[in-house]
């Protein structure tokens, strides 16, 4: 079950709309070491507009997420990537449906 998330939103620098997609979809192979992180969607909102959903079984998972390789890749590409600092909201998850 998971019960805390991240939505984190990203807005990519002019030009930089393909670099940014391209470095979120690299971001799987790193969420799928993430025993804690049970949920992990990269998003296109827009033209330029990204987005991450994640969600774990608690808060220990996401501390472990936000202080892991993919939080840590992001920060150091964001100020190349991006035309401003991600916008990172703690959620937590009400209801959901994971199916494979």
């Amino acid at each position: 079950m998971v019960r805390v998330g991240l939505l984190v939103r990203l807005q990519a620098k002019p030009g930089k709309e393909a670099e940014v997609a391209s470095f979120l979809e690299s971001g799987l192979a790193l969420a799928n070491q993430e025993a804690a992180t049970v949920v992990w969607f990269a998003l296109r909102l827009g033209p330029s507009t990204f987005g991450i959903f994640d969600a774990f079984p608690d808060e220990a998972g996401r501390k472990a997420h936000l202080g892991g390789p993919i939080a840590a890749a992001l920060m150091a590409k964001a100020a190349d990537l991006l035309a401003e600092p991600p916008k990172i909201e703690q959620v937590d998850v009400l209801a959901a449906k994971i199916t494979q």
